[in-house]
């Protein structure tokens, strides 16, 4: 499952009248990233301060008790549940329009799988899911699923974006290897790179060694000089380390340029 604190993400609401008035009620839209859907939150704007994030806190301790049908829930102003609902009017989770396989011409030569195949083992973060299938060969094979669920241009763009990098990168010893196009039956849903069981460097408790900045510093230059490709965002979070042989596998390219 997703960690705790990158379980739920705020996407904003709206308020009845002025913020300032503490006495009116408001909403906020959360998402739930283990079960990828919006959970209203509702209550007066003495409880959401229109810049406190509270309805995270709210939420967070009831998130394993609330029912998939729950579209909202109302509490007053300690906190507290005082209501739910599971009226679908309420429900603000967007419907995502993904593009068609057949107009996605740049896709043309590469490799697809379909979801369908997919079974879901575990939500490493949101946006990516660990998934297990079997291949052409019957042999089976563990992937990271990246996906979007987000209907925001900019997070379309990058995930667009990611995909035609990784699809078009040849294999190198310190790239997480792309695996494949993910479409739902006609459509683009995401895609797939190599699951590597690895420590991300971030939660690493070990000294950091001076082999994985030479390693680093020939895959950037790899990208740069050989592909003028920008990673845009070299950190601990998207670098992986083997454990058993302490490579360096950077991931994670939806800011690339």
């Amino acid at each position: 499952m997703s960690k705790p604190q990158d379980r739920f993400w705020s996407d904003g609401g709206a308020y009845d009248s002025p913020m300032e008035n503490p006495t009116f009620k408001c909403y906020l839209n959360v998402w739930n990233w283990d079960q990828l859907r919006m959970i209203k939150v509702k209550g007066t704007a003495k409880v959401f301060p229109p810049d406190g994030d509270v309805e995270l806190s709210v939420l967070a301790p009831l998130g394993d008790y609330l029912s998939p049908e729950v579209c909202a829930i109302t509490v007053d102003d300690d906190g507290l549940l005082t209501e739910v609902s599971m009226v679908p009017e309420e429900d603000d989770t967007m419907f995502l329009a993904y593009p068609p396989l057949s107009l996605c011409g740049s896709l043309a030569d590469c490799r697809t799988i379909q979801y369908s195949k997919f079974d879901e083992l575990d939500r490493l973060s949101p946006f990516i899911d660990l998934v297990s299938y079997k291949d052409e060969s019957g042999v089976p094979q563990k992937v990271a699923f990246k996906f979007n669920v987000l209907n925001k241009p900019i997070r379309l763009r990058m995930t667009w974006d990611e995909l035609n990098i990784l699809k078009y990168l040849p294999p190198h010893p310190n790239l997480v290897p792309f695996d494949g196009v993910v479409s739902d039956e006609s459509r683009v849903i995401g895609f797939a790179t190599k699951y590597i069981p690895s420590e991300i460097l971030e939660d690493l408790k070990a000294p950091f060694r001076f082999e994985w900045l030479r390693q680093l510093t020939q895959v950037v230059d790899f990208l740069n000089l050989e592909y003028g490709i920008m990673h845009q965002d070299l950190a601990p979070r998207n670098l992986l380390i083997e454990p058993c042989t302490h490579k360096v596998l950077l991931f994670d390219f939806d800011w690339a340029a």
